[in-house]
């Protein structure tokens, strides 16, 4: 099977239609990963991914007949966009299924290169199975866009350019896998032809279907599949990749969705450009190859597969990123309910370490507990010591670094009203961004004013936007507003806004 595809991808027109794309070394990355790191900018593609290649291959060999009848594809984006292009180029009439969850870049993508779209199903499966179902209807051809011996040909073009653009072979070279059209490519190419280097298949956690078969021996069905890395989220890789895995590939790895994100910032920095989830996933592979095996010196490439992605994910990524880097610890942190106790617990923190986050509510008359992130840079051994110093100094914390809840969604919901606070004041805030801005605020405070509420989280603002409670009597209020004047912080009075009526306003 490998010297077929190898014989096949020597004939490829794939020029017709795509890029040859650069193979770029990512300095920033190779010093971080003590390794020299290469990356394949398959995102500079036309449609912005390495599909167009197989699909245009695919359809080039389609006879008159079957070029008239039209074809027929499901498509999670980029697979999608490759075929849409293609037929464009050809003259062919192109019907696309993509699931429901496809981004909307994606979908857009398709119609604006003539594509006709139908959204079916929550799935690339349920939309392929839906797909395939008209074939029979509709007499249409279907372009598979990985179980198929020309696409996986055109995919493996990749390979002969990484050869033509690197002096040296690789000491392992690292690929995405969804259905396996692209891994089965390039290692067929690779191992015929650089038999010494190791390919490694890099998938998520959540979606590892070339993981699982090569495991149990035979392909095999996943239940569920995560979605957030659409591009190769895949139940059930393809008959012919898994036969080529079994072969020609070395090695498999899963990775998290913290990785993936890390590894999207990673290539931004190196790059200024943006990768899709799925297209940053061989990058999350091999920074924990790296770690796993300690390695250093080697020559190392990854596949970044592409760089269709709605831009309101960003966010979502950004906020993943800190913890998939291991630059953020998660702690709740138990303190008392007495005046001054707050401050004092900043300050063991405020510092040495830039806090990344703090959300409190008043909840009980003798103890707190505080959401509290801060930024480590020293990864794991940091979080430790600031563990340890907590619980020296007679706190009582529990790690919530890597608990899914807190990071999806607790953070997001400390709060609530509260009951017996009284005289609450509530201010919104401009912190500076910088180390001991919450420490200013404190530190001068009287210690007859207590905090009820805080919410910080830092945005990556010149300024932090900071959301503060405090309970003031009424005869005090007048110095209150004399001392928040003094700080020089920005601040709004949020005392009538209705959202803070709603769902923060203390209940008596």
């Amino acid at each position: 099977m490998p010297q077929e595809i190898l014989r096949r991808v020597l004939t490829v027109p794939v020029y017709d239609i795509a890029d040859e794309t650069p193979l770029e070394r990512a300095p920033l990355l190779s010093k971080k990963v003590q390794n020299s790191v290469w990356l394949k900018r398959e995102d500079l593609q036309p449609v912005f991914s390495f599909k167009l290649r197989g699909a245009y291959n695919r359809m080039v060999n389609l006879t008159d007949e079957q070029k008239s009848a039209g074809v027929i594809a499901a498509s999670a984006g980029n697979h999608a966009q490759g075929v849409a292009l293609s037929a464009q180029k050809l003259g062919v009439e192109a019907t696309i299924v993509m699931p429901k969850t496809t981004p909307d870049i994606k979908v857009n993508a398709v119609k604006n290169l003539g594509g006709k779209v139908i959204l079916e199903g929550d799935s690339y499966d349920e939309a392929s199975r839906f797909a395939q179902a008209l074939v029979k209807s509709r007499q249409l051809t279907y372009i598979h866009p990985y179980d198929d011996l020309d696409v996986i040909a055109g995919q493996g073009t990749i390979a002969l350019e990484i050869l033509r653009q690197h002096s040296q072979p690789f000491d392992v070279i690292f690929v995405a896998v969804g259905g396996g059209g692209l891994i089965s490519g390039i290692a067929s190419v690779i191992k015929q032809v650089s038999p010494t280097t190791r390919i490694i298949g890099v998938e998520p956690e959540d979606a590892a279907c070339m993981t699982e078969a090569l495991k149990a021996g035979k392909r095999v069905t996943l239940d569920q599949v995560g979605i957030f890395a659409d591009g190769v989220a895949v139940a059930q890789v393809g008959e012919i990749p898994f036969r080529i895995a079994q072969t020609c590939v070395d090695e498999m790895i899963t990775v998290k969705t913290d990785a993936i994100c890390a590894a999207v910032k990673d290539i931004f920095e190196d790059t200024r450009a943006i990768a899709e989830p799925a297209g940053a996933v061989a990058l999350a592979g091999l920074k924990k190859f790296v770690a796993q095996k300690s390695v250093s010196d080697l020559n190392m490439a990854c596949i970044v597969s592409g760089a269709n992605m709605n831009f309101d994910r960003l966010r979502h990524i950004s906020e993943r990123t800190e913890l998939g880097e291991k630059r953020e610890a998660i702690f709740a942190v138990t303190i008392d309910e007495t005046p001054g106790s707050f401050k004092q617990f900043c300050e063991l923190l405020g510092d040495r370490r830039a806090i990344t986050e703090f959300n409190y509510r008043y909840s009980d008359a003798n103890q707190a507990v505080v959401f509290v992130g801060v930024r480590t840079e020293g990864g794991k051994p940091e979080k430790q010591a600031i563990l340890n110093t907590l619980e020296t100094h007679g706190y009582a914390v529990q790690d919530m670094s890597d608990n899914e809840m807190a990071k999806l969604h607790l953070r997001f919901m400390v709060g609530g009203h509260a009951n017996g606070v009284q005289n609450e004041l509530l201010y919104r805030f401009e912190f500076p961004e910088r180390p001991g801005a919450l420490l200013k605020f404190l530190i001068n405070m009287s210690e007859e004013w207590n905090i009820s509420l805080f919410h910080y989280r830092n945005h990556g603002a010149a300024y932090g936007r900071v959301l503060v409670g405090v309970q003031v009597p009424p005869e005090q209020q007048a110095d209150f507003e004399v001392y928040l004047n003094q700080l020089g912080y920005p601040f709004v009075n949020e005392q009538d806004n209705p959202g803070y009526q709603l769902f923060l306003r203390p209940t008596q």
